[in-house]
């Protein structure tokens, strides 16, 4: 396979993937799964970014201190955009700034509707941008190595779960259908492709670029895990539930480390 099929095949698929896991948990599934689900995500980002994508972008760019500078700047960048509503990754039904307000007014009833309708717009404009950013930097992982490739979107994917189950249980609380919820989830996964894309064809001459996209990327997954999902397992405070995350937290992290096993096996 070309490298741009992977890029295609792997974006595809692992959009495909986290929008229909998460129609199932989002339709079927008991509520309290979402948080293992999380918990998962974030060994499997952790353990992407410090065993895969950050010794990669070291080792492309050769200077340590550059590319850790620039996981650095990216992570105060993401956080910059996060505060201006660019970057929002919601998780549960009643996060900040999607919480429909309830008026007292007589004319509570339409305001309400009018709240649910415009956070379950913004919710798709947010995974829409941060679809189209996953698909670069999926793409600047398989321009690295294919192996880097692979980790990477299956890292990606891993987090895209619970964000999705975050993102349906949005749409339906607005108002959305199950069907209308899907398409739009669906189609909001291809700007992953289009991303990808778009990214091979302009990084394709500009190679000096992917280790400043692998550092962005290494950015973006432990800015994900450590801003905006560990927070919410803290509110979890017994033994059991720690435990559970600890466990969930490694499982996560042990997947990574034995993917890139599986993937050097598998490709000699």
């Amino acid at each position: 396979m070309s490298v741009l099929s992977w890029i295609v095949g792997m974006s595809l698929a692992g959009g495909m993937l986290s929008v229909s896991a998460a129609a199932f948990f989002s339709f079927k599934a008991k509520p309290h799964w979402v948080t293992h689900l999380i918990s998962y995500a974030i060994g499997a980002l952790l353990g992407a970014a410090f065993l895969e994508v950050l010794p990669h972008a070291i080792t492309a760019r050769g200077n340590a201190t550059a590319t850790t500078a620039t996981v650095l700047g990216g992570i105060l960048i993401f956080f910059m955009l996060e505060k201006l509503v660019l970057w929002r990754h919601c998780h549960f039904e009643s996060c900040e700034g999607h919480e429909p307000q309830i008026h007292s007014h007589s004319h509570a009833h339409g305001a309400a509707l009018h709240e649910q309708s415009r956070s379950g717009l913004l919710i798709m404009v947010g995974d829409t941008f941060h679809n189209f950013v996953d698909g670069i930097l999926i793409a600047a992982a398989f321009m690295q190595d294919i192996r880097l490739g692979i980790i990477t979107a299956l890292a990606i994917t891993a987090h895209e779960i619970p964000q999705e189950v975050g993102d349906f249980m949005i749409l339906l609380h607005s108002g959305y259908s199950k069907a209308r919820a899907l398409a739009f989830n669906l189609l909001s996964s291809l700007a992953t492709v289009v991303g990808a894309v778009l990214a091979y064809m302009a990084l394709g001459y500009m190679q000096a670029a992917i280790p400043v996209f692998l550092s962005l990327a290494a950015a973006s997954m432990i800015y994900v895990a450590v801003a905006d999902l560990i927070p919410g397992l803290h509110k979890r405070t017994e033994i059991k539930a720690t435990v559970q995350q600890i466990c969930l937290i490694s499982g996560g992290v042990a997947t990574i480390f034995l993917s890139h096993l599986a993937i050097d096996h598998f490709m000699g």
